[in-house]
């Protein structure tokens, strides 16, 4: 991909459907002008989501010029000058928040809340051990309940607990990718400080406090859905099985790959997700 477009990241944007929560689970699927302002605010979340990784490319582009994988970043291996880099940026932010603000002041300001969540995290979260994944966790509440807002809908309370922990889960998994490439002879040592503070054996209790508190949390939501009762319990194969092939995936096959790779290149994962969203949009509108 052309530099510019590698420094946005764009595979990374699959997070960022989780705007659409809101919008599939208020009944507003068949609504035009409700669809639009999850689609506008959907393009607020990526632009200002790459924004945050220009930003932390910017940053720490000395420290990824050392790194064997990250030095070919468009940034740090010099194909995005860093002047240009910086104004795309503030450029990407700017507008992020102006598309916020065109579907609702307050998803503006949730947009510009992401912003100075991500740049607190490049800056001295991300170093800061549990406090790192339960930023990224934050982020990921944000994103659902700016979605819901859109819409003019309220995120249930399961709705975000469940997002958190499911945040959670992600974030605790990934850590686990990166410990253990840190243990491993190579020259991936060091490329990640906090890592120092996780070890395995930690990492392995919290995934599994995480996964058992998502999987029951989820359960108890399909079973008592606020607007079809037990009928999303259909919905539940789908997420316990795309649950259980990630950690297949990263306990057996070793995966190394991006979340965003995985969830969107593995065929299970593909199919867990293609499932559950038929599933919850027969139980939502068909069968409701």
């Amino acid at each position: 991909m052309p530099p510019l477009i590698r420094a946005l990241r764009p595979q990374e944007w699959i997070k960022n459907l989780l705007v659409f929560a809101g919008l599939l689970f208020s009944g507003a699927l068949d609504q035009g002008p409700a669809i639009l302002d999850a689609t506008i605010t959907f393009v607020a979340f990526c632009a200002i989501s790459s924004a945050g990784y220009v930003f932390n490319d910017l940053r720490d582009r000395e420290h990824d010029r050392r790194h064997p994988d990250k030095r070919h970043r468009a940034i740090a291996s010099g194909a995005l000058p860093p002047a240009p880099a910086a104004a795309i940026g503030a450029a990407l932010a700017a507008g992020a928040i102006a598309l916020g603000v065109v579907v609702e002041p307050e998803v503006g300001g949730l947009v510009a809340l992401y912003g100075v969540i991500t740049v607190a995290y490049s800056l001295v979260l991300k170093r800061l051990v549990i406090v790192d994944v339960m930023t990224i966790a934050s982020l990921f509440i944000l994103r659902v309940v700016a979605g819901a807002v859109a819409v003019e809908a309220q995120a249930s309370e399961f709705l975000l607990i469940c997002t958190a922990m499911l945040a959670l889960f992600l974030g605790f998994t990934k850590r686990r990718q990166e410990a253990m490439l840190e243990e491993a002879p190579s020259e991936l040592a060091g490329s990640r400080p906090v890592l120092e503070h996780y070890s395995l054996p930690f990492l392995d209790q919290m995934i599994a406090m995480v996964t058992a508190s998502a999987i029951i949390t989820y359960l108890i939501y399909t079973v008592d859905s606020p607007r079809v009762g037990s009928k999303m319990l259909a919905t539940a194969p789908a997420v316990l099985y795309g649950i259980f092939r990630y950690l297949y995936l990263i306990y057996d096959r070793r995966d190394t790959r991006s979340t965003a790779a995985i969830l969107s290149e593995d065929p299970g994962m593909i199919l867990a997700g293609i499932t559950w969203v038929a599933s919850a949009v027969l139980a939502l509108y068909v069968f409701d």
